[in-house]
C-alpha cells in the first residue's frame, strides 16, 4: 500500500494505488517531457534572407572587365551584411501527446515519489496568514529520502499556504492544473495538499478509470443476465 508522511504528525495518508504505484514507463516519460518542454519554447527566432536586407538594388560593378568575380547583389548571402540562408524563422516547437500516455506518464512520476518516499502531505488550513518562517521549520521537520529541490503543490483557494512557501530557496509552488511531468521529475521532494493530491490523482487515473468503467458495466450486466 502506498503511503505518505503528513508533515508535522506521525501519521500518513493511504495512496491511489493506480496513481502512485504504476510501474515508471521511461519512453513515455521522456515523450511527455520533451512535449511540455518543447510546448515553452516561444519559437520566435528569425533572421533575414537577401530579400528582406535593405539595399543591394544596383549590381556593384558590371559583369565583365573588372578582373573581380561576378556580383550582382551586395545583400547576397556571401556578402558581409547580406541575408542569411537557410536562418531561423518563427515557428511553433509543440507536438502531441495523447492524453492517455500523458496520464500514463504523470501516474509514472507520482509513483517514483511514492516508491523514493519523497512525497509528504501538508495540512493547507494551518497557515491562517502568510507566513514564511512556519512554512521553513514544517519542512525542516520532515526529513525526505532525497535531498534537493521541493515542489509544493497547492490548490488556488490555499493562497496563504502558497505564499507561505514562495520565498524559501529550492522551492517552487504550482497549483495542481500546471503541474507537469518534467516539473515532478525536476523536483528531488514533493509537498501537495489533500486538496491538491486529490486533484493530481484525478488527473492521473482519469483516463484508466475511464477505460475500466465500461469493462465492469459489461460484465455486471453479464452477471444480472
Amino acid at each position: 500500500m502506498a503511503e505518505a508522511q503528513i508533515l508535522g504528525a506521525t501519521k500518513k495518508v493511504k495512496l491511489d494505488e493506480t496513481a502512485f504505484a504504476a510501474r515508471f514507463n521511461e519512453p513515455l516519460v521522456h515523450q511527455s517531457v520533451r512535449a511540455e518542454q518543447a510546448a515553452r519554447r516561444r519559437g520566435t527566432a528569425a533572421t533575414k534572407t537577401r530579400g528582406m536586407v535593405s539595399g543591394g538594388g544596383a549590381k556593384p560593378w558590371r559583369q565583365k572587365g573588372t578582373g573581380r568575380a561576378r556580383a550582382g547583389s551586395s545583400r547576397s548571402p556571401i556578402w558581409t551584411g547580406g541575408g542569411v540562408t537557410f536562418g531561423p524563422q518563427p515557428r511553433s516547437y509543440t507536438f502531441k501527446v495523447n492524453r492517455k500516455e500523458q496520464r500514463a506518464a504523470l501516474r509514472s512520476a507520482l509513483s517514483l515519489h511514492a516508491q523514493r518516499a519523497s512525497l509528504a502531505v501538508l495540512d493547507a488550513s494551518a497557515f491562517t496568514e502568510p507566513k514564511t518562517r512556519q512554512a521553513r521549520e514544517l519542512l525542516a521537520g520532515w526529513a525526505p529520502a532525497q535531498k534537493g529541490a521541493t515542489l509544493i503543490v497547492l490548490d488556488a483557494q490555499e493562497r496563504d499556504a502558497a505564499l507561505s512557501f514562495r520565498n524559501l530557496a529550492q522551492v517552487a509552488v504550482l497549483t495542481p492544473e500546471n503541474v507537469g511531468v518534467a516539473d515532478l521529475l525536476r523536483a528531488a521532494n514533493l509537498v501537495t495538499s489533500q486538496a491538491a493530491l486529490d486533484a493530481l490523482t484525478a488527473r492521473a487515473v482519469g483516463a484508466q478509470r475511464e477505460t475500466d468503467e465500461p469493462a465492469a458495466q459489461a460484465a455486471d450486466t453479464e452477471e444480472a443476465s
